[in-house]
């Protein structure tokens, strides 16, 4: 019952701002050069509480049948669950953030939904309390932050930061400006690199709301920390040797795009790219450690997993993983057809969450190979937008 009575609130702070939230996710546009995010919302992330994978499922967006879910394999566990909040529609997509824990979920708006309901957790998904952003969150993964002390960022469509101080201020709506895209691409480091884009929001070892985007100088990456309500770089300029071999969009005289900002116990980890090549980077608050590159021509998805590790879900079922500070790049065996996302597990393992119509089959990477491990069916109504 207590689950029911917190969708249903949920349902509720969605009316309230306006009637019908059926939404459909907008297309993504590919740009040239960079690899592209084909499908930027699938995911992954690691909290106490457990393993999250963010999908979408169903059929058509054209036809409003695509439905973002939500799955947890608690900690401890090796079977995954459906937890999706019930109560509103989640045609425009999915993002989450996680603290130690609690998870927050922002259902993404689009057609004619212009803010952004969200969810809190802090029993893996068992039970929801509803809450409001007055606003639409971008449509990236990273539009979301929390940090141990319950500050949440929210990155918005047209490029600015809100913040809220705790969980409880987010839930109840309580949501102010930290800077805006203009604000800091105007900024001394934002007109350094000719930042252009942010894609995403973190904390850093301090503490510090942090952000991370695009820039049009070759070969420095856009990462800003917020200190004391003063912007600065985090200092990430990537080495030229070896990166992309494309001559008119290699690191000297190509951009850099970040993918993907997420905290570490002690720092943080980015990914970027730069012409085909795409790196991780590590920082501890001090200097980076930026990886080797891997070539890639399309990124389908990407995500973090604890102590600085991170995943890559390539054209052709290829996946590329990367361990903790300084490590190297790992190919995993191709990936079973409909693999929508992939989630790290103990011991260097992982699975894969593949996706057809109504059903999530998991397959668990296993001396060398995927093996099937579960099959849920999701109940979904066509049809219904919602």
């Amino acid at each position: 019952m207590i689950r029911r009575l917190a969708r249903g609130s949920l349902a509720l702070a969605c009316a309230g701002l306006m009637a019908g939230c059926g939404s459909q996710r907008s297309g993504t546009t590919s740009t040239p050069g960079p690899p592209t995010v084909t499908a930027p919302l699938s995911t992954s992330l690691v909290t106490a509480q457990g393993t999250w994978a963010v999908a979408v499922m169903g059929g058509s967006a054209a036809s409003h049948n695509n439905f973002w879910q939500l799955f947890v394999r608690p900690a401890g566990a090796s079977r995954w669950s459906l937890v999706t909040p019930e109560g509103v529609a989640d045609n425009g997509g999915l993002v989450a953030a996680g603290a130690s824990t609690s998870l927050i979920v922002g259902f993404r708006p689009s057609q004619n939904l212009a803010y952004s309901p969200l969810a809190s957790s802090t029993d893996t998904g068992k039970n929801w309390t509803p809450g409001l952003l007055d606003a639409g969150l971008a449509d990236t993964p990273g539009a979301m932050a929390v940090s141990p002390s319950g500050q949440t960022l929210a990155l918005l469509q047209d490029g600015t930061i809100q913040t809220a101080p705790t969980a409880g201020a987010a839930a109840a709506g309580q949501w102010t400006p930290l800077t805006t895209l203009n604000a800091l691409a105007a900024s001394a480091p934002g007109r350094s690199c000719g930042l252009t884009s942010v894609v995403a929001v973190s904390f850093g070892p301090n503490k510090d709301p942090m952000a991370a985007g695009s820039c049009a100088r070759p070969g420095v990456a856009g990462v800003f920390t917020d200190t004391g309500g003063t912007w600065r770089s985090a200092g990430l300029v990537l080495p030229g040797k070896g990166l992309g071999k494309d001559p008119e969009n290699g690191p000297e005289n190509g951009t850099v795009q970040v993918l993907g900002l997420g905290a570490t116990a002690d720092g943080n980890v980015a990914l970027l790219t730069t012409g085909n090549s795409l790196l991780a980077a590590w920082w501890n608050g001090t200097r980076w450690t930026v990886s080797d590159p891997v070539s890639a021509n399309t990124v389908r998805a990407f995500g973090f997993g604890a102590d600085g590790s991170a995943w890559l879900l390539l054209g052709g079922g290829r996946v590329e993983t990367i361990g903790g500070t300084g490590g190297s790049w790992q190919a995993l065996p191709p990936v079973p057809p409909g693999t929508a996302t992939l989630a790290p597990g103990t011991g260097g393992t992982y699975d894969a969450l593949a996706v057809s119509g109504s059903r999530l089959t998991v397959w668990r990477l296993a001396q060398g190979a995927w093996a099937k491990v579960q099959l849920i069916t999701v109940p979904i109504v066509y049809g219904s937008s919602g």
